[in-house]
């Protein structure tokens, strides 16, 4: 089982898709294409945080049908509109997870809709997760945005995230806050 993140899908939303990613033709080939790299990357075991707006504007049969047809276990923070599907747990605002890597070694997670400035856990390693931003906002050494627009739309796995992280040029961390300073 492996974790992986999104946000901003943004399935059945024509305005978005018309005015931001029409390389994809309309919003049926937007949702079609976005399912197929879902499940080009989720299995059936894996689990999946999606960190806000699953899809807008879009019917409930519409949103009920993409839903279905998506690997993986799902979960969901709440965005625009938290959707009545059968999501693994109940929509959350936030979350701290733990993720494992291959060799074992925890990897402490904030997830939210929202980028923060500073989030619980923000000086013992723990990294944000976040939606919301659609690619404007650049990484940080300690959070990244996790939305389609920011990863080239498919979801992705913890260790890109962190790779994208540790390349970062921006460093707010390291402001002079109690003289501490991150490394």
């Amino acid at each position: 089982m492996a974790t992986f993140f999104t946000a901003d899908t943004h399935f059945g939303d024509a305005p978005l898709v018309h005015r931001r990613r029409n390389a994809f033709g309309s919003v049926e080939g937007h949702d079609e294409a976005l399912i197929d790299r879902w499940n080009a990357v989720i299995g059936a075991s894996d689990e999946f945080w999606h960190l806000g707006d699953f899809a807008v504007g879009a019917s409930r049969e519409h949103c009920a049908a993409v839903f279905a047809r998506l690997n993986g276990i799902k979960r969901l923070m709440r965005g625009n509109r938290v959707l009545d599907l059968p999501w693994a747990d109940p929509p959350v605002e936030s979350a701290r997870i733990t993720v494992r890597d291959a060799e074992g070694r925890p990897w402490r997670f904030f997830l939210s809709r929202y980028p923060h400035r500073s989030w619980p856990g923000f000086w013992r390693e723990t990294r944000h997760l976040y939606g919301h931003a659609h690619a404007c906002l650049p990484d940080t050494s300690r959070s990244c945005n996790v939305g389609a627009d920011a990863c080239d739309y498919p979801p992705v796995g913890f260790r890109r995230l962190l790779a994208r992280q540790e390349a970062a040029e921006n460093v707010p961390e390291e402001m002079a806050v109690h003289g501490l300073r991150l490394k």
